[in-house]
C-alpha cells in the first residue's frame, strides 16, 4: 500500500491554538496519522512585511488571501503588537497533540527569523537558535525531539550537521523538484541523505513531494484557474497518476482553519485511492534500512512559491 506522509507545520500562535486542535480532531475522525512540527519561540509573523520587495510576493498574497487565513492580529505580531511566545503560552496545546497519539517535532524557534536569515548565517548563530528550539521542546514534552522540518524549507550546512549532533534520525527540510502542473520532475525523488563539506550525514531526509495548497490556489494550471472548488481534485489527480509514497506538507493556519473542507476532500480521496496516511516516523521505518542516495545540498525555486528553498539535487 503506498503511503502519504502528512507533515503539519504550525507556524504561528493562532495556528497552534486554533488550527492544530482542529486538525487533531479531523485526523482522528479519519483514523489518519500525521506529524506536527511546532514553532517554539516568538511569533514575529508581522516581520513578513519585509518581503514586499521579494519577487513573487505580491502575486502570492493576492492568490492566497493571507489576511483572511492568518488574520490581521497575527500580521501585526512583532510590529504594532508584541510577539507572543508560542512555546511558553501554548505548551498545553502541544502536549494535547502528543496525548492524542501524534508524533511531534521541531519546526523552528522563530519562523520569521529563521526563514529570513539562516541561509547566510554562520555556525554559531545557527547552533544557538537550534539549541534554543531543542531546549524548549524538551521543556514542553519532557524528552528530546525525534524529528524536524525546516521553516520555509530554509537551512544551511551547519543546520543539517546540527541535526546529526542532536541525534535526529529523520527530517523533512526540503522539497522534490516539481513541474508547472505539480507533478514530480524526477519520479524517483524521495528519501535520501545529504553531504556537507567533509562528510556525509546520517539523518534521512524525507522531502515534500507534492505541491502545497497555497502554491496551487489562484494559479492557472493546464488552462484551469485553481480555486477552492477544484484544487482538491487537481491534487488527487496527481496522486492517482503518480501512485507512490508521497510527503504532503500542510499548515495549521490553512488546512486547520479556512481550508479544512479541502483537506477533508483530500483525506477521503487518498483513502479511496488506497493510500495509507502516516506520520514521518511511520514513513522512516519503511525506508531506514534501504540504501539511500547521498546528495549535495541544492537550492532552487518551485512553481507558486517565491524565493529559493532547499530542493532535492538531481
Amino acid at each position: 500500500m503506498p503511503q502519504i506522509t502528512l507533515k503539519i507545520d504550525a507556524d504561528t500562535y493562532r495556528g497552534t491554538r486554533e488550527g492544530v486542535p482542529n486538525l487533531v480532531q479531523q485526523l482522528l475522525r479519519h483514523g489518519a496519522n500525521a506529524t506536527f512540527l511546532f514553532s517554539l519561540g516568538p511569533d514575529h509573523t508581522g516581520w513578513a512585511l519585509k518581503q514586499v520587495f521579494r519577487p513573487g510576493f505580491f502575486s502570492k498574497v493576492s492568490r492566497t488571501s493571507v489576511v483572511e487565513h492568518y488574520g490581521i492580529k497575527t500580521l501585526m505580531y512583532g510590529t504594532l503588537l508584541p510577539a507572543p511566545d508560542i512555546g511558553k503560552t501554548c505548551g498545553n496545546y502541544m502536549r494535547a497533540v502528543r496525548d492524542a497519539g501524534f508524533e511531534c517535532g521541531i519546526h523552528t524557534w522563530d519562523h520569521r527569523v529563521w526563514q529570513d536569515n539562516v541561509r547566510i548565517r554562520d555556525a554559531a548563530w545557527t547552533q544557538e537558535v537550534m539549541q534554543r528550539s531543542y531546549a524548549r521542546f524538551h521543556d514542553i514534552f519532557g524528552h528530546s525531539p525525534v524529528t524536524h522540518g525546516a521553516a520555509g524549507w530554509q537551512m544551511n550546512d551547519y543546520a543539517f550537521a546540527q541535526l546529526d549532533e542532536f541525534g535526529i534520525a529523520y527530517s523533512s527540510d526540503g522539497r522534490a523538484v516539481l513541474k508547472e502542473d505539480g507533478s514530480l520532475e524526477d519520479a524517483s525523488a524521495g528519501p535520501h541523505r545529504l553531504s556537507v563539506p567533509g562528510k556525509s550525514l546520517s539523518c534521512v531526509q524525507l522531502p515534500t513531494t507534492l505541491p502545497t495548497l497555497d502554491e496551487l490556489l489562484g494559479r492557472t494550471i493546464n488552462g484551469v484557474v485553481m480555486d477552492t472548488s477544484n484544487v482538491a481534485a487537481m491534487l488527487l489527480r496527481l496522486t492517482e497518476r503518480q501512485q507512490r509514497d508521497h510527503v504532503f506538507t500542510l499548515h495549521a493556519e490553512l488546512e486547520g482553519q479556512k481550508l479544512a473542507p479541502i483537506f477533508e476532500q483530500l483525506l477521503l480521496g487518498w483513502r479511496a485511492q488506497g493510500y495509507d496516511l502516516v506520520s514521518m516516523g511511520d514513513y522512516y521505518q519503511t525506508v531506514k534500512d534501504d540504501v539511500l542516495p547521498i546528495l549535495p545540498i541544492a537550492w532552487g525555486e518551485l512553481p507558486g512559491r517565491s524565493g529559493d528553498m532547499i530542493l532535492q539535487a538531481a
